[in-house]
């Protein structure tokens, strides 16, 4: 558990100084932006041109939105997002340096003390962005609609007003396709004209496919969220919580007893359980418990204690089973149905396992013989002591 704590510290530090440098960068960029136009002076006594603290203070800003994306993707374990910070950290801090403000210095300290930090958590961050094949096809759309019309731009260069260098055919291409279309760049001849349509069409249908691929899931969570349902990211979240394998007579006290006191999420391959529980606000995912990436998804690596307490010891064996493999280290607590497999589900991996049907029977023998106590003992367990 010790490990599991020094991990969950070491990705919030990491998250939270990504999120700050992205602040910090949002922030500057802007204020450099007025700053240098109010001002030629700098840090370093006018040595920095005044269009190069600009373009920096514009860039600036661009990237502190691209670190807040980062944090983001690292917060849910995204290995992807660990090395876009590891990329983007440096570029901050020369980004600070030749902004040469009075406002930039916080920025290239937080940039320059953040990289350690974060290339010590990188075996942390070991989760992969699972793209659909749609999602994967409307971004190469997208990209190569940009660079189709980029390339066939500079290429009839004169074919169009204003157009004179590679960034003025991007700039020509992105403001076409998204239809913004401000003017200042425009075909002159027929064969323009043409080409111009060309990308107009196919960056518009790009720019809606990609939208419609990449954004549907999104709203597709909220909606899920709105109605009380559990989100992939949600799960993704979960930290020192306790796993309900399946459902059996006994989930229902387990639920109970859990409920207020830690957080929990079951997992049942059973629809209308899972539907039920579900709406009535409890975290869960439908999905075969004994399964290695259903468990991986509810954070077993993460988890306090698994709890597996069906109505079928053999399945739960198997789920034991699955839950050690993954996580050494985790408490398992199973419930055997029938007496004679309780050493099996030991020897499966449970750390403690309990019969209830042999604990029912003991307390009824020894409260009908009247043994000093259990009437307590009884009471306190059904909860009727509580009413009292």
């Amino acid at each position: 558990m010790e490990v599991s704590w020094r991990r969950r510290v070491g990705v919030r530090v990491t998250v939270t100084l990504t999120f700050a440098v992205a602040v910090l960068s949002i922030a500057t960029g802007v204020s450099s932006i007025g700053f240098t136009a109010a001002s030629t002076q700098n840090l370093f006594g006018g040595g920095i041109p005044h269009w190069a603290q600009e373009t920096a203070g514009f860039t600036g800003t661009l990237t502190g939105f691209l670190m807040l994306a980062s944090a983001f993707g690292m917060r849910r374990g995204f290995r992807v997002a660990w090395y876009s910070t590891a990329l983007l950290l440096p570029l901050t801090a020369v980004q600070g340096l030749v902004q040469s403000s009075p406002y930039s210095l916080p920025l290239v300290v937080a940039s320059l003390a953040s990289v350690p930090v974060v290339l010590r958590t990188r075996s942390r961050f070991d989760h992969d962005v699972n793209l659909s094949a749609s999602q994967l096809a409307s971004l190469a759309a997208l990209a190569g609609v940009q660079m189709y019309g980029t390339v066939g731009t500079y290429a009839l260069e004169d074919h169009f007003q204003n157009v004179n260098t590679p960034l003025d055919a991007f700039y020509y291409t992105l403001v076409t396709s998204s239809t913004v279309g401000y003017g200042d760049l425009t075909p002159t001849t027929q064969t323009g004209r043409l080409f111009g349509m060309t990308v107009v069409v196919l960056g518009t249908a790009s720019f809606a496919v990609a939208l419609a691929s990449l954004l549907g899931p999104a709203i597709e969570a909220r909606l899920a969220t709105a109605l009380g349902k559990m989100t992939e990211s949600q799960l993704e979240l979960l930290e020192d919580h306790v796993i309900v394998l399946g459902y059996g007579d006994l989930t229902e006290p387990i639920l109970n007893e859990l409920d207020g006191q830690a957080t929990f999420v079951v997992v049942s391959p059973d629809q209308q359980r899972t539907t039920e529980l579900s709406d009535r606000g409890f975290k869960v995912l439908k999905a075969d418990p004994s399964d290695e990436d259903p468990l991986r998804r509810v954070g077993i690596e993460e988890a306090r204690a698994v709890v597996a307490a069906t109505n079928n010891d053999a399945e739960d064996a198997l789920a034991v089973l699955t839950a050690r493999q993954l996580n050494p280290e985790v408490r398992i607590v199973a419930a055997a149905t029938e007496r004679e497999n309780v050493d099996k589900l030991k020897r499966a991996g449970a750390d403690t396992v309990i019969s209830p049907a042999t604990i029912g029977g003991h307390l009824l023998v020894r409260s009908a013989l009247g043994s000093d106590g259990m009437e307590s003992i009884a009471d306190r367990l059904t909860g009727e002591s509580a009413k009292r």
